[in-house]
């Protein structure tokens, strides 16, 4: 027994021994002396009840903000902002590790006031403000084949078939007489330009087309695009609940917008396609379809809410596409030789094609690589900033602890904007540098620290359809117009947001006379 007792001792010591080497001995019986070996994050002092909110004013926003705090504090900080504690991230490989390598750990989403209003008093209703969900996966995948259709698939034709029809209809509109208010920049381009993207989705994705006459459905186009405008600003209120009595007219406001575009589409769209649905053969003729015949399947998992929010979710993205076209040209108008270099291909391309007064189609894209870099420049100089993630669980980053519920800024800003990225030009608007000579050819390419859709499992599933109804729309303008400011807008195209506001700048559009008809 002796031997054994010994024996016992002589383990006990050896483990003790090894778990001291491997720390595990102090984690377990000292924790407070593990917990002061963690490395700490620095950051701004914080004041009482509103913490650093103040540091993020000024003219650049809150992302530029962020951006001067990072060259004080480091590419990884914390920030105490009204009751929500925060960090920031300010580079790609801490980028990387948030959104790809601990994308599990960081699938939470801000719980801001605002986003429940606009969602039916839940926010988990809508796919980009949602928290991460076995739910939101299915949703995702049903989404994937019509928003993002791969090269050669019937999905793709269909939608350069639509982006097509309604590029021409919108020409044709602005040749009708009581458009010429718009042609002399008297009136505003955008109403028009939001209600043609607006059909592209509504055709391509529920098979239905109004008549931009239509005074209902031009008014909830401008509610979608009032409610794009407000999700992109930041309010006291998103940091500060309690303020919430102070800002119940605003949050009305959005709950009034979301509740009649709802209305809407169930009395004109999905009533229509439900009643007609072809439940016997299950084969969809287009994303409401695939929407409601996985709703009618007895496997789902999906509620009556789940698949109305998110049909409402994806033809919402018609105000982002139009707000990016609108910056696009007034880019093109405050550098008139990136108008001309734009025209330029696209003549070539109307020449080869042996129509001078047709059409640019979506296939043409990649021969027209100056005007897709364009695209993506104007997205770049635009910096609108990637929906903040929320961690679902205590986790790190870099070695620093962050606990469950932390906000987590992704300061895309500095990684679109910054020297260190770009070069000394990179506040310049250069599109030459996403082109590449690759085997005598120019061809775009976009360095991997440029994430205007974001990355990992929740990137952006629709950014196909941005950019393809983005260069349809925008070559078929200048192939047929030259475009002139009438106003400043050097002072209005400032980083830290891609919409423009609902009343926006005024542009004013001359036939160009080679291509007029």
């Amino acid at each position: 027994m002796a031997t054994m007792a010994l024996w016992y001792i002589l383990l006990t010591c050896l483990m003790i021994f090894i778990l001291w080497k491997k720390g595990m001995v102090v984690q377990w019986f000292f924790p407070e002396i593990e917990e002061r070996k963690k490395p700490s994050l620095k950051g701004p002092r914080s004041l009482p009840v509103i913490g650093s909110l103040h540091l993020l004013g000024g003219p650049g926003g809150p992302f530029e903000a962020f951006t001067r705090l990072a060259k004080e504090y480091g590419d990884i900080y914390e920030i105490q902002l009204g009751v929500a504690k925060c960090v920031v991230v300010s580079s790609y490989s801490l980028l990387r590790e948030v959104l790809i390598t601990k994308g599990n750990d960081f699938g939470g989403r801000p719980d801001f006031l605002r986003f429940h209003a606009l969602f039916g008093g839940d926010r988990n209703h809508s796919l980009a403000l949602c928290d991460w969900s076995e739910v939101q996966r299915t949703r995702r995948s049903l989404a994937r084949s019509f928003c993002s259709p791969r090269g050669g698939s019937f999905q793709l034709e269909e939608l350069s078939r639509i982006a097509a029809l309604e590029a021409s209809d919108l020409l044709s509109t602005l040749n009708q007489p009581e458009a010429e208010g718009v042609l002399r920049g008297e009136k505003p381009l955008k109403p028009l330009l939001l209600t043609s993207v607006a059909n592209m989705f509504t055709r391509y994705m529920c098979s239905t087309r109004f008549d931009n006459k239509d005074e209902e459905f031009r008014r909830i186009v401008g509610s979608f695009d009032e409610i794009f405008w407000d999700i992109n600003q930041g309010y006291a209120l998103d940091f500060l609940p309690w303020l919430k009595p102070f800002y119940s007219q605003v949050l009305n406001r959005l709950g009034g917008y979301a509740s009649t575009i709802r209305g809407f589409i169930l009395r004109r769209i999905i009533n229509h396609r439900r009643a007609t649905l072809d439940t016997v053969n299950g084969i969809p003729r287009d994303f409401t379809d695939a929407l409601l015949l996985h709703l009618e399947s007895p496997k789902t998992d999906l509620s009556w809410d789940h698949i109305l929010f998110e049909l409402e979710d994806f033809l919402g993205g018609h105000s982002a596409i139009g707000n990016l076209v609108m910056m696009i040209l007034a880019q093109t108008t405050v550098q008139p030789q990136v108008q001309k270099k734009i025209q330029i291909e696209c003549d070539a391309i109307l020449a080869k094609s042996g129509d001078p007064q047709g059409l640019v189609s979506m296939d043409d894209r990649q021969d027209m690589p100056y005007t897709d870099a364009v695209i993506w420049e104007t997205l770049r100089m635009s910096s609108s900033p990637i929906v903040p993630h929320v961690a679902t669980v205590d986790t790190h980053i870099a070695d620093y602890p962050v606990s469950k519920d932390t906000v987590v800024f992704i300061n895309n800003f500095e990684m679109n904007l910054g020297e260190a990225y770009w070069g000394p030009d990179s506040r310049q608007f250069k599109p030459e540098r996403f082109i590449k000579m690759i085997n005598n050819k120019p061809r775009v390419t976009r360095p991997e620290h440029f994430v205007p859709f974001s990355t990992g499992k929740r990137t952006c599933v629709g950014q196909k359809l941005v950019q393809g109804f983005a260069f349809v729309i925008v070559t078929a303008l200048l192939s047929r117009f030259d475009i002139h400011a009438v106003e400043d807008l050097k002072s209005k195209l400032i980083p830290g947001c891609v919409a423009v506001p609902p009343n926006a700048f005024h542009l004013a559009l001359t036939p160009r006379q080679s291509t007029a008809p």
